[in-house]
């Protein structure tokens, strides 16, 4: 911004305070960098408005400045205007039963101690954030479990381009550190709904939450967390320390020996060295834990943020979900559950709805594959096949290893191929639809190449079976009987070849079917992990054969097998699935994380696993397990 559209704004604007040449200093608690050519302090929202407008006529960056506890200083002269809300407009705090009504450039710390006093509750947790309410909205600030989102009823503002911008806070959608708010929305009144509560309560719960946060955080200017936390197991503050880099110092800016997650200023410390230290602890923490850190820390320097989060570059992950089979809401689920989780783990993540069976652009452009896909081609190996020939890294199963694991009729002939127990069974078709004659209702009919307990019917009368054995039949030409084992089921998740803790499935009616998984129409299945219902030598058996089974398909990287333990306590396997559900109530997300596994790590395990890989598959087929049950 030159001299003269600086001087043209002390004329236009006479009711705003403009500062020259403020010193980082005094606007941000790091406190690094030089010092803000010209600061705007706005203190209503027409004088705002007008000048939003005339900076983007004039194509004048601004840089909005809350309580700067989170803002990293220039060396160099910012080009652009720094924007501050001021007065009592924007700094207000009104109460009107359980609402409140607060101006964007209140504090949170303030507004939480007034709450208290008001006997209303929900901020204590967020006291000891030393931000505003914007800025808290804009990254949805939170800690100890409580996101400032929740509380959020109406949100009012303005747009980069001067229009108003209003919202409910239900509309927005709130994630971890981040919402879905507009860049560089400038948020000047929030209402908020709290609950009612206990005043001297909650004023015992704000005093401890500040103790806590002075026992571990430093006392030196910082500019709070510099990082994201990963998941709330792999916080970044840990990953940094597992690097022994705490007191690890360039220039004047050093990694705190109390909280490894802060940056703090010994006294003169610039926006070079604190540059150069956050990439030293992304470079270190990639490197042992294979997470990629994402900055919190706002940079004036928008430019050196972007480079600074690209350095070291992390892998690109193209993950494909939907698909059209019978299994595409679920696939969208838990695909978009893979593709958050490989965000937050800093992983380069492009989602692609892959409606037809293709090598895309996409994927071509990835380091590496994600298929998220269930049923259809996406499971069961024709779209593995053409990754292969395309010499395109993909994660879990190949071509053959997912057409053998999906098909239904051809794991129940390896599985007796193997001697692993199973129950019983035959094969249907429109032509020889009757039952063997030593079979005794009740029976399960499958879809042989189906999954999420798509078309799996329990059938127990030959009057159910006359009815519903033609709707089997609209979705296949072969069917899969076999005899309904009672039981107790379980599922065991293999990961990299290593059997991960059961879980015993317990659903309301007792068959796991699709309502039982997914709607719930009779009730809600319950998942015990680790099993309650049987003896630890019997689990350890059926991990034996599910890890059997894994190697003996030739999966990789992830699979989970389906057992239902009969009364004599024989591990009867049921099948398996090469691209088990990653949705909230999925499976092996519930495994992983009894074992201490973020679905951070276990997507990233399974990344990392991919691009170890040839991208060509191996010469030599399946083995001779292939010819028995395929043909």
């Amino acid at each position: 911004m030159n001299k003269s559209f600086s001087e043209k704004l002390l004329r236009s604007f006479p009711k705003i305070a403009f500062r020259k040449d403020v010193p980082y200093k005094q606007i941000t608690t790091l406190g690094i960098g030089s010092s803000l050519p010209l600061l705007a302090e706005v203190s209503d929202e027409k004088n705002l408005r007008a000048l939003l407008k005339l900076l983007r006529k004039e194509k004048i960056s601004y840089f909005l400045f809350g309580a700067g506890s989170n803002v990293i200083g220039m060396d160099a002269p910012y080009r652009g205007l720094g924007i501050r809300l001021a007065g009592e407009k924007f700094t207000s705090v009104e109460f009107s039963g359980n609402t409140v009504i607060c101006g964007g450039a209140a504090r949170l710390p303030l507004l939480a101690k007034l709450a208290a006093k008001n006997a209303l509750g929900g901020l204590s947790p967020l006291c000891g954030i030393p931000g505003s309410i914007g800025g808290a909205l804009r990254m949805n600030a939170g800690a100890n479990g409580t996101e400032i989102g929740t509380f959020v009823r109406k949100i009012r503002g303005f747009l980069p381009d001067g229009e108003v911008f209003t919202s409910s806070g239900s509309d927005v959608v709130w994630s971890y550190r981040t919402s879905s708010l507009p860049a560089q929305l400038i948020i000047t009144e929030v209402e908020l709904e709290l609950a009612p509560s206990n005043a001297e309560v909650e004023g015992k719960r704000i005093a401890d939450e500040l103790a806590r946060r002075s026992s571990r955080e430093p006392a030196a200017r910082s500019a709070g967390c510099t990082f994201r936390n990963i998941s709330d197991i792999e916080s970044a503050g840990l990953l940094i320390d597992r690097c022994h880099l705490k007191n690890c110092r360039i220039g004047d800016v050093a990694v705190s020996d109390k909280h490894a997650n802060f940056l703090v200023n010994l006294g003169n410390g610039t926006e070079r060295d604190f540059c150069a230290l956050a990439c030293l602890i992304r470079h270190a923490v990639a490197e042992k834990s294979g997470f990629f850190l994402t900055f919190e820390n706002k940079m004036i320097n928008e430019k050196l943020g972007a480079q600074l989060a690209a350095f070291p570059p992390a892998p690109r992950v193209n993950v494909l979900y939907g698909g059209v089979s019978s299994e595409r809401e679920v696939s969208l689920r838990s695909g978009a559950a893979v593709a958050n989780a490989l965000k937050n783990a800093g992983f380069q993540v492009e989602l692609t709805d892959l409606k037809r069976c293709m090598v895309t652009e996409s994927m071509r452009r990835a380091d590496v594959v994600y298929p998220v896909l269930h049923g259809g081609f996406g499971e069961g190996g024709e779209l593995q096949k053409k990754m292969e020939e395309a010499n395109i890294r993909f994660c879990c199963s190949g071509a053959d290893a997912s057409e053998l694991v999906m098909d239904k009729i051809a794991t129940k002939r390896l599985l007796d191929y193997l001697r692993i127990p199973t129950a019983r069974w035959a094969v249907l078709t429109p032509q020889n639809r009757t039952l063997p004659a030593d079979f005794a209702f009740p029976v399960v009919v499958k879809v042989p190449r189906e999954g999420s307990t798509v078309g799996i019917v329990k059938i127990d009368s030959q009057k159910d079976y006359d009815r519903l054995i033609d709707q089997e039949f609209r979705l296949a030409d072969e069917l899969l009987v076999e005899e309904f084992i009672a039981g107790v089921e379980i599922t065991i998740p293999i990961l990299m070849g290593e059997a991960l803790d059961a879980i015993e499935i317990r659903s309301p009616h007792g068959f796991y079917d699709y309502d039982a998984k997914y709607l719930y129409k009779y009730g809600h299945t319950q998942y015990f992990c680790p099993p309650e219902s049987l003896e630890e030598k019997v689990i350890d058996h059926a991990k034996h054969l599910a890890i059997l089974f894994y190697h003996a398909t030739g999966c990789r990287d992830l699979l989970r097998v389906d057992f239902i333990i009969d009364h004599s306590g024989v591990p009867m396997m049921l099948e398996g699935n090469s691209l088990p559900g990653c949705t909230a109530t999925s499976l092996v997300p519930k495994a992983a994380r009894r074992a201490g596994i973020s679905l951070e790590k276990l997507t990233a395990t399974i990344t990392y696993a991919a691009l170890k890989r040839p991208a060509a598959p191996a010469d030599e087929k399946l083995t001779v397990y292939k010819e028995k049950t395929l043909k």
